[in-house]
């Protein structure tokens, strides 16, 4: 497994260990932890802290609007093999044990996994998409985007018209995690396409359909 897979799939350990996880996303992190004693460590430092978050009663909770931009800040300046997500969880686990009221909660996300049909050389990605009421909203994780490089992004309808769904810049080997919306229903879609400065695709993805 590339080292874009397994960071992938360290990524979604933090939502496993709380039970967050369904369908392909899921099946990916089981099949994964099968053969990555590395996560199956993280899992197990991970479990308690998921383990003290299930008594947390969100209703009782006051949160500082700060806080949220605090632990972020905090998270993305550390360098070490665990995730985003995986600090995030240990920050919160040590407020809860001091006994503070400071947590963060949100509802999670109903991402649906979809394929990535095509993409350049170099470029390594893996989609996910989120059916709003307002529109298609898509989660892209990739690296071997050109450093530097303006990306166009459109929504395919299920009638062959394209809807911009916005753009990103490329950010070479580093890993790039985009989020980027449309106009365009989910019954309504049947894909998107990645284009580069020159309009030539760079990356497409299809949806299942419904």
């Amino acid at each position: 497994m590339n080292d874009f897979v397994h960071r992938r799939r360290t990524e979604l350990l933090g939502a496993y260990v709380l039970n967050h996880l369904e369908g392909s996303e899921l099946a990916a992190v089981l099949d994964h932890l099968d053969d990555c004693a590395e996560c199956q460590g993280e899992v197990a430092k991970l479990a308690p802290v998921a383990r003290a978050l299930a008594d947390v009663n969100a209703d009782n909770v006051t949160v500082p609007a700060h806080l949220e931009e605090l632990v972020v800040r905090r998270v993305d300046a550390q360098r070490g093999r665990r995730t985003r997500t995986a600090l995030l969880l240990t920050a919160a686990a040590a407020m809860v044990i001091a006994g503070t009221t400071w947590w963060y909660l949100r509802p999670t996300a109903p991402l649906e996994s979809v394929a990535v049909v095509q993409q350049a050389p170099g470029v390594t990605a893996e989609a996910s998409i989120v059916p709003h009421t307002w529109g298609v909203e898509i989660k892209l994780d990739g690296q071997g985007f050109a450093s530097g490089q303006t990306y166009q992004v459109s929504v395919t309808g299920t009638d062959g018209a394209e809807v911009s769904a916005g753009s990103f810049i490329g950010t070479g080997a580093n890993l790039m995690h985009c989020n980027l919306n449309s106009s365009v229903l989910r019954s309504d879609a049947s894909g998107f396409v990645v284009r580069d400065a020159t309009g030539m695709i760079t990356l497409a993805s299809t949806f299942p359909r419904r």
